[in-house]
Order: structure tokens, then C-alpha cells, then sequence
């Protein structure tokens, strides 16, 4: 039980009151300080019984883009014989308050109410806080009750064109960008075990040479590849910036999966996430993608070391980036891992070069950029390009 901010208003008036009659000797004072004190006595009587009920929240759907309704339903019941008072149910984390009216004895009631999604995240809804308060908002009494729930809101998605299935097998200083044999699973490259690798394919003998887990990688070498590397790095993008990439490379990743690429999207932090096209993969993309935040590391290169190293290849590589300008050329060392090499930088500068639109990359062979101000634009110059 807890006096509000106008309850604990009313007190020090009472006392100043009272103290001021006594002083002054106006009994009217006095009297008054006396129905204030009684006012908020009256009040902690009311609210002092809880709420005896049953309370239980839905989110549906709980994964929804950015801007879309997310809809909660609360569903409230009074198991008890006796006529429960109206209260309000508050969600904690998201700052909503549902008012519930008065329940008869074994009553039922359904509540519905929209959360907020107008920002990307993971957010934690609830747990639900029953507050009763007394008429003139003197005293409440919150009580936690029900669990929480999750609510993802992923970037918003644009129309993306995926690129064509299959790629083709450019020759670069006279090797082929794409050195898969043909086979329905062909042997890669031997590497570095990292999280979520299929423990079948640990290679024994290397993990005993090298004193490191290593894995064998395969590859479909029929199956498309996307690789997406997003620039989280605060320096090259600005709050608002960094958001619209991130719709970029939403939409990109999940055009490439729906398409049925198999998909990688890397981060510049090191976050690492490779998965089949199709549905469930969109998910995983989507999840990591409502959670990923800027670097503010002033030092951090635009590759990460997962990225650069001799296993990964093949297919198309784009990059997500801002200001990023004569970075651009670090590029050039995992260019010949790729048969397509596509920049893309949104922000007012776009990548701050000479200008918005599309151009080649310095120092990069064959490798595209395009500028634009926002995700909007950008995927409507990638729309343009691959059609």
C-alpha cells in the first residue's frame, strides 16, 4: 500500500494546517487538517482488500515488423463467491493501464489493448501490476500478478528482388571465386568450430593437431549463397542511420531466405548467424536482427576476422554501411571469396563519396556501390539493378 504524490500532498497540509490552527487557535483549521487526516484513512481502508482473481495475458502475434499491431488480450476471472471491485492492470515495461470493471462471483473477462511497436527490439511485457486506488486518488495498491511474455519487433520490410538462384563462376587472377566441386555436399575447408556447427562433422585429427575443436565444412554447391555484412559501428552511422540499414539488411536477408538461399548475416561486432532459406530460417534472421545494436568502438575494422578467413566463400557478399568512404578498400581481400560484391550506404551522405546512386568500389574489382538516403531508396536502386 503506498500513498500517491496528491495523498502524501494532502498530509503535509493536514500537519501545516493543524499546527497553523493551534497556533492561530481557529478550530476550523483544526477540523479541517482532521477530515483531510480521515480522507486518507478512508482511502487505505478501500484498497487495503487485493484483488482476488485470476489473470492471464496473450501476445498475438508476438513477432511483428516494426509499425505493425501487436495485440495483447488479458483475460480476467473472479473464482471467488464474493463480487470483486474495478482495478487497473498495469504493464509493467510498457507503460499501459487497462481498467477492469467490477467481476460477479465466478464472472469471466476478456480485455484486449495494442502494445507499442514503434521502436525495434526484444521487449519484455509484463509482469502485470493489479493496482486498486480509492476515488480521489489518495492511496493504491499495486501487486505484481501473471507472468511475461516476449514481444520481437523486427525492422520493417520493403520489397526486395531477390538475386537470380545460382550465381556465376567468375575467374579472378585465374582461379574460380566459387571452389566447391560438384556434389550433392561437398568438403569446403576445414575450420574453427564455432557455435551451433553440427557436431557430426567435428574433424578429429585436425582438433588433436591444431589443440582446437575444428569442424568440416560443407557446402551445396548448387545451393545460392547470400552472405550480409551489416556495419555496426556507431562512427559510421548515426542513431537514426543505423535503423534505416537495418530495414536494409532485414529486407535483403529475408528476400534471400524466402528465396531459399542459404543465408549468412555477420555483423562488424563478430555476431555470426548461417542459415537454410525458408520460413523458420527468416525467424532466426529476424530475431537477431531485432536485437542487434551499434559497437561504439572508435578502432573497429569493417571486416571481422569470421569473415575474412579461408572458409568462407562463395556467392554474393553485401555489405550494409554509412560513411564509410576509403574503408571501402579493405573489401578487396575477401573480394576474390565471392562471385558478386554489392556496397550499399544509406544516410544523408549516403557513403560519403561523391555522391547518391550507383558506382564502382576503389581498389575493389567488380565489386557495385549504391548511396542512398534511406532503406526505401536504396532497395529501390537494388531493385533496379538486379532486375
Amino acid at each position: 500500500m503506498r500513498l500517491t504524490g496528491r495523498g502524501i500532498g494532502l498530509l503535509i497540509v493536514a500537519v501545516l494546517g493543524y499546527g497553523a490552527g493551534e497556533l492561530a487557535g481557529y478550530p476550523l483549521l483544526r477540523v479541517l487538517a482532521g477530515a483531510a487526516v480521515g480522507a486518507v484513512l478512508a482511502g487505505a481502508a478501500m484498497v487495503f482488500r487485493r484483488p482476488r482473481v485470476t489473470v492471464r495475458r496473450e501476445v498475438l502475434p508476438d513477432r511483428v515488423e516494426r509499425g505493425r499491431p501487436a495485440l495483447a488480450r488479458l483475460l480476467v476471472g473472479n473464482p471467488g463467491e464474493r463480487r470483486q471491485p474495478g482495478f487497473t492492470a498495469r504493464e509493467h515495461g510498457v507503460d499501459l493501464a487497462v481498467p477492469v470493471r467490477p467481476l460477479a462471483p465466478g464472472a469471466e473477462a476478456t480485455y484486449h489493448y495494442e502494445l507499442p511497436t514503434r521502436r525495434r527490439g526484444r521487449f519484455t511485457v509484463g509482469p502485470l501490476v493489479l493496482e486498486r486506488a480509492d476515488p480521489f486518488g489518495l492511496v493504491r495498491r499495486p501487486l505484481p500478478a501473471g507472468d511475461t511474455a516476449t514481444l520481437w519487433v523486427f525492422p520493417k520490410l520493403h520489397p526486395v528482388r531477390a538475386l537470380a538462384s545460382g550465381h556465376p563462376r567468375h575467374h579472378h587472377e585465374g582461379a574460380t571465386t566459387d571452389d566447391s566441386l560438384y556434389g550433392s555436399a561437398d568438403l569446403r575447408d576445414v575450420r574453427e568450430y564455432v557455435v551451433g556447427d553440427e557436431v557430426r562433422h567435428l574433424h578429429w585429427k585436425a582438433t588433436a593437431r591444431t589443440g582446437q575443436l575444428m569442424v568440416r565444412d560443407y557446402v551445396d554447391p548448387e545451393h545460392p549463397r547470400f552472405t550480409l555484412l551489416l556495419d555496426t559501428r556507431a562512427k559510421m552511422l548515426a542513431e537514426d542511420e543505423f535503423e534505416e540499414a537495418a530495414e536494409l539488411a532485414a529486407s535483403l536477408v529475408h528476400a534471400a531466405a524466402m528465396a531459399g538461399h542459404r543465408c549468412r548475416l555477420i555483423t562488424s561486432t563478430g555476431e555470426d548467424l548461417t542459415v537454410s532459406g525458408g520460413t523458420q530460417a527468416t525467424r532466426r534472421l529476424m530475431d537477431m536482427l531485432c536485437e542487434v545494436r551499434q559497437d561504439p568502438a572508435a578502432d573497429r575494422p569493417l571486416i571481422p576476422t569470421a569473415l575474412s578467413r579461408k572458409g568462407v566463400r562463395g556467392g554474393c557478399l553485401v555489405v550494409v554501411t554509412g560513411r564509410a568512404g576509403r574503408e571501402l578498400s579493405a573489401l578487396a581481400v575477401v573480394r576474390p571469396h565471392f562471385s558478386t560484391m554489392v556496397v550499399l550506404g544509406v544516410g544523408t551522405h549516403g557513403l560519403g563519396m561523391d555522391g547518391l546512386g550507383v558506382h564502382g568500389v576503389e581498389g575493389v574489382q567488380r565489386a557495385r556501390r549504391i548511396s542512398a538516403a534511406d532503406a526505401a531508396e536504396a532497395v529501390r536502386r537494388w531493385n533496379e539493378m538486379v532486375s
